[in-house]
């Protein structure tokens, strides 16, 4: 039936509303807004604006708790990306996003669109992008479906990134069964600005005129935003219509029109068109700006001829910009664009009326307040309970895993591909574009230079959903204290955060409860060690086979490095060096890689953390970086000291490694206790060194002979040439992925 001809008393008898995503009650609340009864493109605009991914209408509640401020925030939440000031007035722009839904139905396609989407989140702020980094999960790679998502996503996401020409610099991919129907792709990009470049997305000043910029509009993705918010059976064919498909080459084009704009006086305010596309760019605009908006939707470039308001509307077309430009100063915006080759149009103009009204074909088809869609959306106070098996799991005493072997558990554990070298995948990014790279894949922080200067910003994405499961509180602080270990291992100083919240559905009490617990954990993480939240995004109703994921709220953190002779490697840098292990190790195996092999699941406690003493150590370690005396600094995370002590020494292979280490051999050596560094020294440095970190114990020494050698109480448990272990650890993924069922 076409929807011209649906009228809005049948929109209302036959409950078509519920099928485009509103309850009765937030049908009832549209009514009231309009004071009648909604047409169908209104009530598909209400359906978008009020759906979970763009109100937060059930996660808004939690997401008041972070703390949002610091004394280098210049831009909190509420903008297209946060802001960072690091001085010499230059600031980083970051933010990551999913787009788990689309890469679930159309992995190629979702994953690109996803990196294009953050992009313009980005560049929308007046920031040039300078880096982009992913994190992904995805389902064990035991079968063909896998195997493909894993693929096509890697795929999508290079082949978007390296016409763009901003590096893929950094991420992380993990790999577990509940992720096995819906994978999770982040997308985060970092950019670079000057303070006084720095755009918001409002739409100010009555009379000021409203430009769009970019691609044609289409009829992909519409509805993208409400389907993002539902659950989303595996392979569902008929949800491929709601994934947009992007085009990187107008993308490229677009990125330098807009960052040439900004130098206009004549803009006013700049959004990109994501999700709910015109819809929520425009209305988002005008109810920051307290005014409102008129559009006339034949001025709209259209890819198809006949598209109706509610289509206009609702696209997700990618590659598209709206601006709200001075009066009289049109033409200026219009040949910047132009000299671009990016098609640009008058669409509209700021009215003092705060209302959304659109006219098509001389009509007026859409007539909402602002305030309807933006401020007054609802707000679901959800209801929490503590899932069923924590009480369970907490009272598991910490059993260690039976290890008949400790050679053949860590080639195991090397082979793991959570563990395994993830190269297969980055080595189809251009890591290198623009020039600046100083550290990317494979690294613990990536590192991207700032030309002119001798500082540098370090990146890193993290979550360990494992322990978030088993606690979600304490693997919420984890999750914060890995990401800003990354960043002090590397030499910098971690400044903020951004988070790409994934969860399952929010109507389960026991999934609303991770949510809060883990948002509670992030939260204090962030205060003790100073990273605000600065930007983020929520993705629920992830759901594989039934059941929720694995709560996986991915941290994505940058930090400064000021100076890049600062910079420091993650793996063994010469013969003779002194090995450290900074930090206690304690017989913790909940959520780990170790536990995951032995027993095939999950169970127990997370891991201990104390947020003063890892900010105590962080600081220290970082004080010691900058006298100059670590050569190397790695932080420990999934299969402990073992697989820490092989990925040092993979990079030179000539280098080995000499281990003397008391206690239980599996404690010591497979334990995932937090707070833990391992970091070598040159000999002459070790009194120094000492006085600085208390807690630092040598544990061995880098050796030339390319071997790594454990004893464990003076018996050789670990005795094995480290090009050996490499092809262990470089293989998996390769054979796995090549490997047919």
């Amino acid at each position: 039936m076409s929807q011209h001809k649906i009228n809005p008393e049948q929109i209302e008898n036959e409950k078509i509303y519920r099928e485009m995503g509103l309850t009765d009650q937030e049908y009832e609340m549209a009514k009231d807004a309009l004071k009648r009864q909604p047409n169908y493109t209104e009530t598909g605009i209400f359906s978008v604006m009020w759906s979970e991914h763009c109100s937060y209408k059930t996660s808004k509640p939690l997401l008041r708790k972070f703390p949002t401020k610091g004394e280098h925030v210049l831009q909190g939440p509420g903008e297209g990306a946060g802001v960072v000031d690091i001085g010499d007035n230059q600031a980083v722009v970051f933010k990551i996003e999913s787009h788990n839904s689309p890469s679930a139905v159309e992995p190629f396609e979702g994953a690109a669109t996803g990196v294009g989407g953050i992009v313009r989140d980005v560049f929308s702020m007046g920031a040039k992008p300078i880096a982009a980094l992913n994190s992904l999960r995805f389902g064990n790679l035991d079968n063909d479906h896998t195997k493909m998502l894993f693929s096509e996503v890697v795929r999508g996401i290079a082949s978007y990134g390296n016409v763009i020409e901003v590096p893929t610099v950094g991420g992380e991919v993990q790999f577990d069964a509940q992720y096995e129907e819906n994978p999770l792709v982040n997308a985060m990009i970092v950019g670079l600005v000057n303070h006084d470049d720095v755009q918001k997305g409002i739409a100010a000043g009555v009379g000021n005129t409203v430009i769009y910029a970019g691609g044609d509009t289409g009829k992909d993705g519409i509805h993208g935003a409400t389907f993002s918010s539902d659950v989303v059976d595996g392979g569902q064919e008929e949800n491929s219509s709601a994934v947009a498909i992007g085009d990187p080459h107008i993308g490229k084009k677009l990125i330098a029109a807009c960052l040439d704009v900004i130098h206009s006086d004549a803009l006013v305010g700049i959004q990109d068109m994501g999700a709910a596309g015109l819809t929520s760019s425009a209305s988002e605009m005008a109810a920051k700006a307290g005014t409102g908006i008129e559009m006339d939707l034949d001025l709209v470039p259209q890819r198809e001829a006949g598209m109706n308001a509610y289509e206009i509307m609702l696209s997700e077309s990618q590659e598209r910009m709206l601006l709200v430009v001075k009066k009289g100063q049109e033409q200026e915006i219009l040949d910047i664009f132009a000299k671009h080759d990016v098609d640009a149009a008058v669409v509209g103009e700021v009215i003092e009326e705060k209302a959304f009204r659109i006219k098509q074909h001389g009509e007026l088809v859409v007539d909402i307040p602002v305030t309807a869609l933006t401020d007054d959306a609802p707000v679901y106070h959800m209801p929490s309970q503590e899932a069923a098996y924590y009480k369970e799991f907490q009272a598991i005493e910490n059993i260690v895993p039976q290890v008949d072997d400790h050679q053949v558990m860590l080639h195991n554990l090397l082979q793991q591909p959570t563990i395994a070298n993830k190269e297969w995948a980055y080595k189809q990014y251009d890591s290198e574009a623009q020039g600046n790279t100083i550290a990317g894949p494979g690294s613990d922080a990536a590192i991207v230079g700032i030309e002119g200067t001798d500082k540098a910003i370090a990146m890193t994405t993290d979550c360990n959903s494992r322990y978030i499961y088993l606690d979600p509180e304490v693997g919420g602080k984890i999750a914060v204290a890995e990401a800003a270990r990354n960043l002090v291992c590397s030499g910098a100083k971690p400044l903020a955060i951004t988070d790409g919240l994934n969860y399952g559905n929010p109507t389960n009490p026991e999934v609303f409860w991770q949510m809060e617990k883990s948002i509670d954990g992030i939260s204090e993480a962030c205060l003790a060690l100073e990273t605000p939240v600065i930007s983020g995004n929520v993705s629920l109703y992830n759901q594989s086979k039934g059941e929720a994921i694995l709560p996986t709220p991915i941290i994505g953190m940058v930090g400064l490095v000021e100076n890049t002779e600062h910079v420091t490697a993650n793996h063994f840098q010469q013969d003779g060096d002194l090995v450290y292990l900074i930090g206690e190790t304690l017989p913790e195996f909940g959520g780990s890689e170790l536990q995951n092999v032995v027993e095939g699941n999950y169970a127990g406690k997370a891991p201990v953390i104390d947020l003063q003493v890892e900010a105590n150590r962080q600081q220290l370690l970082s004080n010691a970086i900058k006298q100059g005396i670590v050569q190397s600094a790695h932080d420990l995370s999934e299969g402990g000291l073992a697989v820490a002590l092989a990925e040092s020494t993979f990079k030179d292979q000539n280098l080995g490694v000499q281990v003397n280490l008391t206690g239980d051999a599996t404690v010591a050596l497979f334990s995932e206790s937090q707070s833990r560094f391992l970091v070598t020294i040159k000999e002459e440095n070790k009194a120094q060194f000492e006085s600085l970190i208390s807690d630092a114990n040598q544990i061995g020494v880098v050796t030339g002979d390319g071997n790594l050698t454990v004893n464990v109480n003076e018996k050789t448990v670990i005795e094995d040439n480290v090009e050996n272990l490499y092809k262990l650890w470089n293989e998996a993924i390769p054979n796995l992925v090549a490997a047919i069922n």
